[in-house]
């Protein structure tokens, strides 16, 4: 991970604490052409994990959480992010497991992150 694929996971970590209460323990992020992998660790509260402790609640807790997340990022452009990589965010995609408490998210930009980037 560079410094700019490390300063992008710090704002990833302070834009979902901002806006969800509670950001990961750990972000990896690692550039690749317009879009940035951010692979995450420690997602979960600890009300989430034991709604998770149930089996329905795993699959409740997963789908309201990719959901939210998604829709968060719509409702709160992250300008921050936007403004440091000077690219414009286009789309989201967001999974989790919950019995890992590991998450990923890929943010796809409007022009290749990776290249600009490179050190």
């Amino acid at each position: 991970m560079n410094k700019y694929e490390a300063e992008f996971s710090n704002l990833v970590r302070s834009f979902r604490k901002k806006h969800m209460g509670k950001g990961p323990s750990k972000v990896r992020t690692t550039f690749c052409k317009n879009w940035a992998i951010c692979e995450m660790e420690g997602n979960l509260s600890p009300v989430e994990k034991f709604i998770a402790s149930a089996d329905e609640g795993k699959q409740m807790l997963r789908a309201a959480r990719t959901e939210m997340v998604k829709e968060m990022y719509k409702k709160n452009r992250p300008a921050e992010m936007e403004d440091f990589l000077q690219a414009r965010l286009i789309d989201l995609f967001v999974d989790i497991d919950i019995e890992r408490d590991f998450g990923m998210s890929v943010f796809v930009f409007d022009q290749d992150i990776q290249s600009k980037f490179m050190e």
